[in-house]
């Protein structure tokens, strides 16, 4: 297949080593010192967990233009991103499109992509189980379990589903999410209100780890967005997290508290300004 991959960050760049390792024909859109990075090296990985590097070579470019056409786009960057590559992608005649990541308009994104393009565009919402950073030397630290997909199309028909399940291929779980924009809402209110704490704390999670009240008010603030999403009609998806903060509380707290103490945290680097546009 011919593939791209429409943004170079740490999520970006282990998406696009994967489909290279699945054999497929992977172009990345890249800018400025990124894309001479890659150029220049490829795509350099340390997969934390795995204790191992990689280094792929791929072709990179600095524009998707109308006439660039791939069997799959996958569109990986933060949510204030999304607006500026929306026309570029529906101006782009490729057919079927990915976009990755934290997302707050679905719907909006999607109406805007096929409204506005000539061609028949089939849009998808993903999200992949994986984070890192990306060193000043332009190698990413990548912690990823395997690297599983969440892939979800906001009127359950699975017409890109399938692309995706033969992009990864056998050796990556790729899960179709029947309610994607209940999903992506009920991580965001998560992640918002989680990610909200970090700032407060300057990213001192060790810090955060003993503040009893600290964790409980992040949990807190979990629980009210859940409220929100459920009284303007979302379910909260998966139920366990709802569930969770409102039955467990102790057993959140404890969770919490112990996964700020691991030293991986150090290296799963957020956007507050993402979290922002995200609130």
């Amino acid at each position: 297949m011919r593939i791209a991959v429409y943004g170079a960050g740490v999520i970006g760049s282990y998406l696009a080593h994967t489909l290279i390792q699945a054999d497929h024909d992977v172009t990345m859109i890249a800018r400025g010192k990124r894309y001479e990075e890659l150029q220049t090296k490829g795509i350099e990985i340390r997969h934390y967990f795995q204790r191992k590097e990689t280094v792929d070579p791929v072709k990179v470019i600095y524009n998707l233009e109308k006439t660039d056409i791939y069997d799959l786009i996958f569109v990986v960057m933060q949510y204030g991103q999304f607006q500026s590559v929306l026309p570029i992608l529906a101006e782009n005649n490729s057919e079927n499109i990915v976009l990755m990541g934290n997302n707050a308009s679905a719907a909006d994104m999607r109406d805007f992509i096929c409204t506005n393009s000539k061609t028949r565009k089939k849009v998808a919402f993903g999200f992949q189980t994986s984070g890192g950073m990306r060193t000043e030397t332009g190698k990413v630290l990548s912690i990823h379990g395997g690297g599983n997909v969440l892939i979800g199309e906001l009127e359950a028909k699975k017409a890109v589903y399938p692309l995706v399940q033969k992009a990864l291929g056998k050796n990556h779980k790729v899960r179709y999410q029947e309610e994607m924009d209940a999903w992506l809402k009920t991580h965001y209110v998560y992640i918002a209100a989680m990610n909200a704490t970090h700032y407060i704390y300057e990213d001192n999670l060790k810090k955060l780890s003993k503040d009893k009240q600290a964790l409980k008010d992040m949990a807190a603030a979990i629980g009210e967005g859940f409220d929100v999403l459920e009284k303007l009609g979302y379910s909260i998806t998966p139920a366990i997290q709802g569930k969770m903060i409102r039955k467990y509380k102790r057993a959140t707290y404890c969770f919490n508290k112990f996964y700020y103490k691991l030293p991986l945290n150090r290296i799963v680097k957020g956007s507050y300004a993402e979290i922002y546009a995200l609130f």
